[in-house]
């Protein structure tokens, strides 16, 4: 008799808990703030607003208010790290919810569910895997083309394998992408080199952290590198954190402002990290636990003397 009392408490508290993931907290939105020093002295502050991890499909109607409202904190740049879509129907609700934001400088680059339609899949196994190189043998069948060419065409510099240059608020800003390392499509050789040191601010971009390109970066002098993909965990456990990260990076900087490298190399370059823990989910994954979906406000000040 006790046994089935436990069993029947904890499939009551395992329905309570996936009931407020899946409808409470995965639409419980937080703009987050965060100063990093890493403009020349003298500079004035540069607001980036950085975005990731959308997975929109149309009738997601909270997610698109949200980032509809973002546009009235008027930032001075916005920078999307990817995984913007997860229907082929997505593209026209994301425009849409962008608005204002199309008009202001910008950046993006695309993750691997800006190409290919999510599919259901057992959640455990990210406990001791990946999803890299799942989509090896498979053809892109979402409408990518449209998603970068509706972005590009409003102004936002496509950096996937390139590099750009803007002007924002006066400030001269170097920029530099790939497309996303977990499909295995970034190219880094093709934005290798340093990077110019006359900038103002040297701006990495990549969807996934994976520390093996983010070296490449950090080695290059860029200032600052932005990213998503992690979800921040997605799943988190209060005392211990995120369960795993679904890249290369460590459990400790699966979101949130860093150093990388963590430990800094003798004689080398080290960057600023913000990974964002995005605003999405998978629609087959759709919760999120101890760790609120969200957009970053960055006010980039400058460097301590």
């Amino acid at each position: 008799m006790r046994a089935r009392t436990i069993t029947s408490i904890a499939a009551v508290a395992g329905a309570a808990a996936f009931g407020y993931a899946s409808v409470i907290e995965r639409n419980w939105f937080a703009l987050r703030r965060q100063e990093i020093p890493v403009l020349p002295a003298g500079a004035e502050p540069l607001r980036v607003l950085h975005i990731s991890d959308m997975h929109l499909t149309p009738g997601r109607h909270r997610l698109m208010s949200f980032v509809r409202s973002l546009a009235a904190l008027s930032p001075d740049l916005v920078v999307n790290t990817g995984d913007s879509i997860a229907s082929p129907e997505a593209v026209s609700p994301l425009l849409d919810s962008l608005g204002p934001l199309l008009g202001l400088p910008g950046a993006f680059v695309y993750g691997s569910n800006d190409l290919y339609s999510p599919k259901p899949k057992n959640p455990t196994r990210y406990l001791w895997r990946t999803s890299a190189g799942e989509h090896h043998r498979d053809e892109p069948d979402l409408p990518w083309e449209k998603l970068g060419g509706e972005m590009a065409a409003a102004g936002w510099l496509d950096l996937n394998n390139r590099r750009g240059r803007l002007t924002v608020n006066g400030l001269d800003v170097a920029l530099a992408g790939v497309h996303d390392p977990h499909a295995d499509r970034d190219r880094y050789d093709l934005v290798a080199g340093p990077a110019d040191p006359t900038a103002a601010l040297r701006l990495g971009v990549l969807h996934s952290p994976e520390p093996t390109v983010m070296d490449r970066f950090a080695a290059d002098g860029y200032d600052l590198l932005l990213a998503g993909h992690t979800h921040g965990g997605q799943v988190r456990v209060p005392g211990y954190g995120a369960l795993t990260t679904n890249c290369g990076i460590d459990r400790g900087r699966v979101s949130g402002l860093s150093m990388h490298p963590a430990i800094s190399p003798e004689g080398g370059n080290t960057s600023w990290l913000y990974v964002s823990a995005g605003l999405g989910t998978s629609p087959w994954a759709p919760v999120r636990f101890a760790c609120r979906p969200e957009a970053t406000l960055l006010t980039l000040t400058p460097r301590s003397a």
